[in-house]
């Protein structure tokens, strides 16, 4: 049985953008929770956010299931959703710059 429920802070970089992700393994005692923050720049979009944060529920055990390391897995999941075309085109987008 999962017993943590005091929130883990962490703090790491992802293609230049620095981010802070809470994790918390039990949340109201029925589910964890992963909040994401782009720090800097300040709001930075990431392809599961454009807007710089995230709110995540997700079934207890989740991140424990896979290797554990909250950071790792994070990355991972960053790495898998920025191969998509929608972040590829807003890669594009902001490399050239857009007048309108």
């Amino acid at each position: 049985m999962l017993t943590v429920t005091q929130p883990q802070i962490y703090r790491f970089q992802w293609e230049g953008i620095e981010i802070e992700a809470t994790y918390t393994p039990v949340r109201w005692g029925v589910i964890a929770h992963l909040e994401l923050v782009t720090i800097q720049p300040p709001r930075a979009p990431l392809p599961v956010t454009e807007t710089g944060y995230l709110s995540h529920f997700h079934p207890c055990g989740s991140f424990e299931a896979g290797s554990g390391d909250v950071v790792a897995q994070v990355r991972e999941w960053l790495d898998k959703e920025a191969k998509k075309l929608a972040w590829q085109s807003h890669l594009r987008k902001s490399r050239q710059g857009e007048l309108f």
